[in-house]
């Protein structure tokens, strides 16, 4: 189990980091090792190798990243990943039968509330009282954290490229609203069939009357203070839910009818280009329903000056002998600077050490051009069976001709 004390620690000291792998669990919930160095390199290019090693030995041992079992992938601790997302704002769309179900715990702790105030048990009262402050705290946590995840979902959708099918960019918006948006509105109905306000209202009409005859029998201070906070807190959660449902409504709503707005007139547009293209315009419309745009025009076919011209220069044409250009002579051994690929790998494996792989070609193989080694440069580091490392600072190699800044690739060890 994690040490709170040194995984809050290890959070204040690379918070940046634990942000930055918190927004890619997003697409990828699990990383490897290089990828977590990789991602601390990008957020801090100044550190070395060893000082990254060192952050996500960090990471590992606060238990803010946990190896899977069975494998070698690291995955966020699951608090880690929620605490992070609540301050940041970057929560997922929760579950509305989650809400319905907490909203379904309502009634059962005002049965449990109303059960206390008939045996005046006040240790099961101060249960129910709490219980029913824990549901509406939670209630009103995953309403304020759906309303940013909404709102993100609407700007993700905004902001992608026009060029991307509008049944594609609004994909997830239609989703949301009809596995969100649509049975949070069928829960919050103020009439009959609907039941978040309805137990609100009940579960606070009998915490204002607990909060009465505790008032009137004497109990205790902090009693009375829980039962008025709890019947403040649904008063708020009611209000709360009005404005996350018109809010996340007024959001959703106008994107999802602009999708079916456009859909629509495509499939009727398309339909009708169909039916032109194979009837014809005439047969297609009746004289009566005939766009005001159309317009008879005569046509008559002629040959123009151009056609004119070919055509006479097609009878005039008189074939042109042509000599073909003699063999061309073939290229020495010696220009195409050929390379034992064999021998160079095993000298290169056998050389231990190598800190910068360009700066060994050019010492290794000075005859050859410079088009040359930087070709072997990057056929040698785009290998799978070499581990080259990419070095974090810039080095310039001198060439023949060439000067060439570079980040080094080098083997360091085997």
């Amino acid at each position: 189990m994690a040490n709170p004390r040194s995984l809050v620690f290890a959070l204040y000291n690379h918070w940046s980091v634990v942000e930055w792998l918190v927004q890619r669990s997003r697409e990828q919930p699990a990383f490897e090792a290089e990828q977590v160095l990789g991602l601390i390199g990008k957020v801090d290019p100044s550190m070395t190798l060893e000082v990254r090693e060192a952050v996500l030995r960090t990471l590992t041992n606060a238990e803010i990243l946990q190896v899977l079992p069975r494998d070698e992938l690291l995955q966020l601790n699951a608090h880690v990943l929620e605490f992070v997302r609540g301050l940041t704002r970057e929560h997922e769309l929760g579950l509305s039968a989650v809400l319905q179900a907490r909203v379904q715990g309502i009634r059962e702790a005002t049965a449990r509330l109303n059960e206390a105030l008939e045996r005046r048990d006040l240790d099961l009262l101060r249960q129910a009282a709490v219980q029913l402050a824990e549901l509406f705290r939670q209630i009103a946590q995953q309403l304020d954290q759906d309303r940013h995840a909404i709102l993100e979902i609407a700007e993700k959708a905004k902001a992608s490229d026009s060029q991307i099918p509008a049944e594609r960019r609004y994909r997830q918006v239609l989703q949301a609203y009809d596995d969100y948006v649509e049975p949070m509105a069928a829960m919050m109905d103020s009439g009959p069939a609907g039941s978040f306000y309805r137990l609100l209202e009940e579960a606070e009409r009998r915490l204002d009357y607990s909060l009465e005859v505790l008032t009137a029998q004497g109990a205790l201070y902090t009693l009375r203070l829980l039962v008025r906070q709890a019947g403040f807190q649904a008063k708020e959660l009611r209000r709360l839910g009005r404005e996350v449902l018109k809010q996340c409504s007024d959001t959703l709503l106008p994107l999802r009818e602009e999708l079916r707005r456009h859909n629509s007139l495509s499939a009727a547009v398309s339909q009708l280009l169909g039916q032109v293209r194979k009837r014809g315009l005439t047969r297609t419309f009746r004289h009566a329903e005939l766009p005001l745009w159309r317009a008879e025009r005569p046509r008559r076919v002629s040959v123009g000056d151009e056609v004119r011209a070919i055509m006479a220069e097609a009878r005039d044409f008189q074939a042109v002998s042509l000599t073909f250009p003699e063999e061309a002579s073939v290229v020495s051994v010696t220009e195409l600077q050929l390379v034992d690929g064999v021998e160079l790998r095993e000298r290169l494996a056998a050389s231990g050490p190598v800190p910068s792989l360009l700066d060994w070609l050019h010492a290794q193989y000075a005859h050859l051009s410079d088009a040359t080694l930087l070709r072997l440069y990057h056929e040698l580091i785009n290998e799978p069976d070499w581990h080259f490392e990419q070095e974090g600072q810039k080095r310039i190699s001198e060439l023949d001709r060439l000067r060439v800044t570079h980040y080094p690739h080098g083997i360091f060890a085997r």
